[in-house]
């Protein structure tokens, strides 16, 4: 059974949407407030954190910060009733996977839940493989990036299956719409921002100036490319 830990204020809504999940097979832990999401994050472990932003003592961009800083691998998935493109791009830069904004319906969110953990599923089930992107190594069944340096990164299951996806096409422009459809299993009509974040992400992971980025490369106007040839240098 999955384990959710739901980080949302509002009474009446956490009520209902702790009923329709756990309706749906999983179990729910409720947390009314930023200090109590934290507390159950130091001492448990959670499939999937549903985030809301506006909290009480500390608010969903603080939690979403804690968590990536301890390297944790658990999907993140915001809630917000805040309509401005910066702060669901805040959201994701810190290391969300998803974003709903409110109000949302329910149907949507159930259906987000499910892909989400279906995706973190998704390494266990493939085959333990490991690959390079240039000085990188990376291995996808631990979710697992080597720097040269040693320094191992942990990767959530949605960035490893971007990464897996480009690097499976290798050699091919593959477009921000197409990523969103096969990765994120979104309609590929939806906002296309949340893809750039992911791969400024996995950038900064692979690339030794991802300002100049050498593996994942843009196609101006149309997505992103890793080359097919290895490179030296």
């Amino acid at each position: 059974m999955d384990h959710i830990l739901l980080v949302e204020d509002e009474q009446s809504l956490a009520r209902g949407l702790q009923f329709n999940l756990e309706a749906e097979g999983y179990k729910v832990t409720h947390a009314a407030d930023g200090q109590q999401a934290l507390d159950l994050l130091q001492k448990n472990t959670y499939d999937l954190l549903i985030l809301d932003i506006m909290l009480p003592y500390h608010d969903g961009f603080e939690i979403a910060r804690f968590v990536r800083d301890q390297s944790r691998q658990i999907p993140i998935l915001i809630l917000t009733a805040r309509q401005g493109i910066e702060d669901r791009l805040k959201g994701l830069r810190l290391g969300a996977d998803d974003y709903l904004t409110k109000p949302f319906s329910l149907d949507e969110l159930l259906l987000r839940v499910r892909r989400i953990l279906e995706r973190k599923k998704w390494y266990r089930e493939s085959e333990m493989q490991v690959t390079r992107l240039g000085n990188v190594e990376i291995d996808f069944g631990r979710l697992k990036l080597i720097r040269p340096s040693g320094e191992e990164i942990n990767l959530t299951a949605l960035e490893a299956k971007a990464l897996k996806y480009l690097l499976e096409h290798r050699g091919k422009v593959v477009s921000r719409q197409e990523l969103l459809q096969k990765v994120w299993d979104l309609d590929p009509e939806v906002e296309t921002r949340t893809v750039d974040i992911f791969i400024a992400r996995l950038r900064k992971y692979v690339e030794a100036n991802p300002a100049q980025p050498q593996w994942i490369q843009s196609v101006r106007g149309v997505g992103y490319l890793i080359p097919k040839e290895n490179k030296k240098g």
